[in-house]
């Protein structure tokens, strides 16, 4: 079994990368589809001015995300804890879950929002929450690659 100071550092490195990977996608998000394209704001119920606002609560939230998982990740490197390929595990899993979140919780279901807003967006969606699934499965895969191998280190070691 894994010491608890191993364990400690590979859910560091976990959750660092899931910070940044969220603040990193919902930065591009907020700044091709909400600034450079303006397909649509983070919240489109009511006018384009509390839109804009909606759109600067969330710019701040996605630069709060990547900040605390960059602060995660530096602490990391300096203690030489940094477990590169789980690290990015959890960015794909952070970008994953929160580009699905968008597409199914904040378009579907609660309609903030629509990825573009035309005839059809069905294929918007399906793009948008595809790629989201797959992003998702390669975090989770190199994530439960990592855990993985260390369990197996530690078995080869005490054998």
């Amino acid at each position: 079994m894994k010491n608890n100071n191993e364990k400690e550092v590979s859910r560091r490195n976990m959750w660092s990368g899931i910070l940044f990977g969220i603040g990193l996608i919902a930065f591009i998000d907020e700044t091709v589809f909400h600034q450079l394209l303006r397909w649509h704001h983070f919240y489109d119920k009511s006018t384009t001015d509390i839109g804009l606002i909606s759109d600067g609560i969330f710019h701040a939230f996605s630069w709060f995300a990547t900040i605390a998982g960059l602060f995660l990740f530096a602490d990391l490197r300096r203690r030489n804890g940094l477990i590169f390929q789980r690290w990015l595990g959890g960015v794909l899993l952070g970008i994953g879950v929160f580009q699905l979140y968008d597409g199914i919780i904040q378009h579907k279901w609660m309609r903030i929002h629509q990825i573009r807003y035309v005839d059809n967006v069905i294929v918007y969606d399906i793009v948008w929450n595809v790629g989201a699934l797959i992003i998702l499965l390669i975090g989770i895969f190199l994530l439960f690659r990592t855990s993985k191998n260390s369990t197996l280190k530690e078995k080869n070691a005490n054998e």
